[in-house]
C-alpha cells in the first residue's frame, strides 16, 4: 500500500539526504545539494545576508518524492528578475512587500527546475505547497524564478501569474571549429571579432583553461580577487566569497572551468565557467588591467570556444546584455511565474505582465531580425 505523500517545511538541507536531493535535480549543477550547501555554509545565502532558506520536502513511502527551494527574502538583489517597481508601488499604498518568498538559485539567472519532482501531479503539490507556505508566513507574495518549461504547467494551474523575459545564449550547430563558427557570421561581425582578437593577441595576453583539479588554490584566490575587484570598481558588494568558490571546488570540481587571461605566465584576468557536460554557463569574472577587448574574449569568445573544442552544445552567457549578439549569442525566452497575496496588487500586476509580455515579445523578434548570422544567399553571391 502506497503511503500518502507528505509535505513538510524544512529550514537547511542537513535533514536531506545529498543521494535522494540529486537524483531529483537531474545532474542540474546549480540545484545539486553541495552547490546549495556551499551557499548556506559559507555564510553567502543566508538570513543575515537577506536569504533565509525554506524548503518543501514531499515524502512518500519514507522517500524523497519532491522538493522545493525556497529563500524569504528582505530585498531583491541578486535575483535578475527585476521586481523593483512592485515593491515601489506597494511602498506607495503604505503597504510592506518585502519579506517576501522566492524559489531561485542564489545569485545565479540559469533557468532550470524548481519543482524538483518526476509527475506533473507531484510538481502541482509543491507548488500549491508553496503557495500555503506564503500565506501561513504571511509574506507580500512568492516568485519562481527562470523556471524549466515543465514547471510552468504546475505553476499556472496552482495560480501564479507568468513574466517573460530574454537571455542571451550560444548554440553550437556542429561546426567543426571556431573559425567555421566565424564562417557562419556576417562579414561585418566576423571581421570585428577578428580585429578585436588580434588586439588582445598584439597586447601579448594568451589564455589557459583550467577545469577541476588543475585549478590550484591560487588560481582560485586569483580568480576571487579579480571578481571581487569587479564589484567593488562598481561600488558594491560582492556577493560570493573565496570561502564558497573553495568549497565548491572541493565539492564539484568537474563542474568548474576557469579562463585564465595571462601576460606571459601572469594572470591578468580570469572568468569562472560552470559545466554540465552538455552546456557552459559564463558566471563570474574580474580583471586587473584595462586591455581592450579583454572582457569580450575572456567571458564570451573563450567559452564558446571552450564548447567547440569539447564537444558542448551551448553556452550561457549570463543575463543581459543585447551587446553579446555580435559575439554569435541569440536571444531565448525566460520567464518567471509570481503570486501576489493581495488581490488588489495581482490584479493590477497581472495587467502589467499582460502588456509587458507583448513588449518583450516584440523585442525578441527584433533581436532576431538583427541576428549576427549570414542570411541565405544564392550560390556565389556575397554575404
Amino acid at each position: 500500500m502506497t503511503d500518502s505523500p507528505r509535505l513538510t517545511v524544512l529550514t537547511s538541507l542537513d535533514g536531506i539526504d545529498p543521494q535522494q536531493w540529486d537524483a531529483l535535480v537531474h545532474d542540474h549543477p546549480f540545484l545539486r545539494h553541495a552547490f546549495l550547501s556551499a551557499l548556506h555554509d559559507t555564510g553567502c545565502a543566508v538570513a543575515e545576508t537577506g536569504w533565509s532558506p525554506f524548503f518543501l520536502a514531499l515524502h512518500r513511502d519514507g522517500a524523497l518524492a519532491g522538493a522545493m527551494p525556497l529563500y524569504v527574502k528582505s530585498h531583491s538583489r541578486g535575483e535578475y528578475v527585476f521586481d523593483q517597481g512592485w515593491a515601489e508601488a506597494f511602498e506607495r499604498h503604505g503597504l510592506a512587500y518585502y519579506p517576501k518568498l522566492v524559489a531561485a538559485v542564489p545569485f545565479t539567472p540559469v533557468t532550470g527546475p524548481r519543482l524538483l519532482a518526476a509527475t506533473h501531479a507531484d510538481r502541482l503539490l509543491l507548488a500549491r505547497g508553496a503557495v500555503t507556505l506564503t500565506q501561513r508566513l504571511q509574506v507580500s507574495s512568492l516568485h519562481v524564478l527562470f523556471p524549466q518549461n515543465q514547471d510552468l504547467a504546475a505553476l499556472t494551474e496552482a495560480g501564479l501569474m507568468t513574466r517573460a523575459g530574454v537571455q542571451f545564449h550560444w548554440q553550437n550547430r556542429d561546426y567543426a571549429d571556431f573559425d567555421d563558427f566565424l564562417a557562419a557570421l556576417s562579414h561585418d561581425k566576423r571581421k570585428k571579432i577578428r580585429q578585436d582578437r588580434k588586439k588582445v593577441a598584439a597586447a601579448g595576453i594568451s589564455f589557459r583553461w583550467l577545469r577541476g583539479g588543475n585549478i590550484t588554490p591560487a588560481d582560485l584566490a586569483f580568480f576571487h580577487a579579480c571578481y571581487e575587484a569587479t564589484y567593488r570598481n562598481h561600488w558594491s558588494a560582492p556577493y560570493l566569497t573565496l570561502a564558497f568558490f573553495e568549497r565548491l571546488h572541493a565539492a564539484m570540481p568537474q563542474a568548474m572551468v576557469l579562463v585564465l587571461a595571462c601576460d606571459g605566465t601572469s594572470p591578468v584576468a580570469a572568468a569562472l565557467n560552470i559545466s554540465d557536460g552538455t552546456t557552459l554557463y559564463g558566471r563570474h569574472w574580474g580583471t586587473t588591467a584595462f586591455i581592450p577587448g579583454l572582457h569580450f574574449e575572456t567571458c564570451y569568445l573563450q567559452g564558446i570556444e571552450y564548447c567547440l573544442a569539447n564537444g558542448l552544445d551551448r553556452f550561457e552567457g549570463g543575463a543581459q546584455g543585447e551587446h553579446k549578439m555580435a559575439r554569435g549569442l541569440l536571444p531565448v525566452p525566460t520567464t518567471s511565474a509570481h503570486w501576489v497575496a493581495d488581490q488588489r496588487f495581482a490584479a493590477a500586476i497581472s495587467d502589467f505582465l499582460d502588456r509587458e509580455g507583448a513588449a518583450v515579445a516584440s523585442y525578441r523578434d527584433e533581436l532576431q531580425a538583427h541576428a549576427p548570422f549570414r542570411r541565405a544567399t544564392s550560390p556565389g553571391q556575397p554575404d
